[in-house]
């Protein structure tokens, strides 16, 4: 009865946030009939611009036929493997994606390409199975264009079987997901309403438009950042609109009023977003290798014209987004105090809130765990979790009623948002309600005192009762501990010294665990975790200092 409740709390918290139009397109994809259009494809549409280079992601076809996603390998070798049941959901959508056809060396593999599309074209039948799904239409037909625009020859059947795609695309676009998924059924119709002539494509091309203009005002925010808050997705979003720039000028079309102000917003955004080692922090579903590289984005964008960033000041904060990052001498830590994310589509969200990433002598030594896997699986739900994070866990309760996949019911609210300078300090400060759910009410309140060569983090716990308290920091897998002693930790990073050192009244763990880099990859690595259970009010500080 209790598990029962539970499950219903949780589908109440989620489903109150849902906008009408999710709902309705939810009912609508129940009974509508998705129609197929077997017409002769449309006339291309000529063009007298130039198409630059896009950003190329790693190689994922590795032999004729064969596949590498998500450090998993697969061989197609009969048409049931395109939905192969025993292989994972988004391994089969990155099969049918195409990224190959725009990754690294692309051109020495224009044989298998060739032949690979002429497979999926006989192999999967209009309408059916993981590839007529709107999403993985979206990235593929994409991706088709691109490849054409590079230079290489889509045949007849190539061009046709186009046509249809952006046809049967136009007819389900994803409105009861919304978010990332509209948007990427909106840039595929503007590149196939553009790639194309006719009546039929201009109408592509003018719904596609008019989501983007919607989508643009909603998704980015004011600072840059796209509005789901992981800087992986942020990442997608740009690559999205640096190919429509692209697009644009290769088909002289003059681009969205703001598009150039916001794609430079979103470049200073990621820049902040990342450790010294060039590439992105680890908040809500984030991980490596997924996308082109922060450095292959930057080129792609120098190339379209976009100026790059200066070095960045010692403090930068963005504001909409909740993220902040300090930068010293020999330290770079990024700080969340933002939102679970956008409240309707919350499913990329982890139970992550005041969490910090910390690099120093650029190595990452602080880290949130990052993300292998999707699905509904324990290990899903554990990534998610608070205690895969680099912050408070209360009662060994999650901060967000994070459940399911994707799905968050009762969510993490930051409030007491603070920033000030003082004395060669910096200090930065919030508060969530995440755990008031609890017994006791408890508040987690959190404040970043940094100063060149020592950072003194600040956990305070108001509310009543007694509670059990876990201050939680995951190390970098290449993090080496050294020592243990008392409250005292000492690690090696790099054959540098770093020392930690907790205030309190509990004791320290310390924890196997798992790192995450990339999908399909769990490294061993350690957290550090103090715990204690005392009646609250109470306090903890932890001192980093190298």
């Amino acid at each position: 009865m209790r598990n029962y409740v539970k499950l219903l709390s949780n589908y109440w918290h989620t489903i109150r946030y849902l906008k009408f139009r999710q709902i309705l397109g939810r009912i609508q994809r129940k009974i509508k009939f998705n129609s197929v259009n077997t017409c002769p494809a449309n006339k291309l549409r000529k063009h007298n611009g130039r198409w630059r280079i896009p950003a190329k992601r790693s190689q994922r076809m590795i032999k004729k036929n064969i596949f590498r996603f998500l450090n998993e390998t697969h061989q197609i070798n009969v048409k049931e493997d395109w939905n192969n049941s025993s292989w994972a959901k988004l391994w089969l959508y990155n099969l049918h994606y195409f990224d190959d056809l725009t990754a690294i060396d692309s051109k020495k593999r224009i044989n298998w390409h060739n032949s690979i599309l002429d497979r999926w074209i006989n192999e999967n039948p209009v309408g059916k199975g993981n590839g007529w799904e709107p999403y993985t239409i979206s990235l593929r037909l994409v991706n088709w264009i691109k490849w054409s625009l590079s230079g290489n020859v889509l045949n007849k059947a190539h061009i046709i079987s186009l046509n249809t795609q952006a046809h049967f695309l136009s007819k389900n676009l994803e409105t009861h997901l919304l978010g990332n998924h509209l948007f990427a059924n909106a840039k595929a119709l503007i590149f196939a309403g553009l790639f194309f002539q006719g009546e039929e494509a201009n109408d592509w091309y003018k719904t596609g438009n008019n989501i983007l203009l919607d989508e643009l005002s909603e998704q980015i925010l004011p600072d840059g950042g796209n509005f789901e808050l992981s800087p992986m997705y942020h990442s997608i979003i740009l690559e999205d609109l640096l190919d429509l720039y692209n697009l644009y000028i290769l088909f002289e079309i003059t681009p969205p009023n703001g598009l150039e102000a916001k794609i430079s917003k979103m470049i200073n955004w990621l820049v902040i977003m990342c450790h010294p080692d060039g590439e992105i922090s680890f908040f809500n579903d984030a991980t490596l290798n997924n996308t082109p590289t922060v450095e292959e984005l930057l080129r792609y964008a120098k190339r379209l014209g976009f100026v790059q960033q200066k070095p960045l000041p010692l403090i930068s904060h963005l504001k909409e987004s909740g993220y902040s990052r300090v930068s010293l001498k020999k330290a770079v830590a990024i700080i969340d105090r933002a939102a679970v994310g956008p409240d309707y589509i919350p499913g990329h969200a982890h139970a992550d809130t005041l969490s910090f990433e910390l690099s120093i002598f650029s190595h990452r030594v602080v880290v949130n765990s990052g993300t292998s896997i999707y699905g509904i699986g324990k290990e899903r739900i554990r990534q998610r979790g608070t205690f895969a994070h680099s912050t408070v866990v209360i009662d060994n309760e999650n901060s967000s009623e994070i459940w399911a996949g994707f799905r968050v019911a009762r969510r993490a609210k930051v409030y007491q948002v603070k920033n000030s300078t003082q004395d060669k300090k910096t200090y930065l400060s919030a508060s969530h309600d995440g755990y008031m759910r609890l017994p006791g009410k408890p508040v987690h309140s959190r404040q970043w005192i940094f100063s060149e060569g020592l950072i003194e983090i600040i956990d305070r716990i108001s509310g009543k009762g007694y509670h059990t308290i876990d201050i939680v920091l995951p190390l970098h897998p290449d993090v080496i501990i050294i020592e243990n002693k008392n409250d005292n930790i000492i690690l090696d990073v790099a054959n540098n010294r770093i020392n930690i050192e907790f205030e309190g009244k509990g004791n320290i763990k310390i924890i196997e665990s798992t790192y995450h880099p990339e999908f399909g990859i769990s490294i061993q690595s350690n957290k550090l975790v103090y715990k204690l259970t005392e009646q609250l009010p109470t306090e903890v500080i932890t001192r980093i200092d190298w």
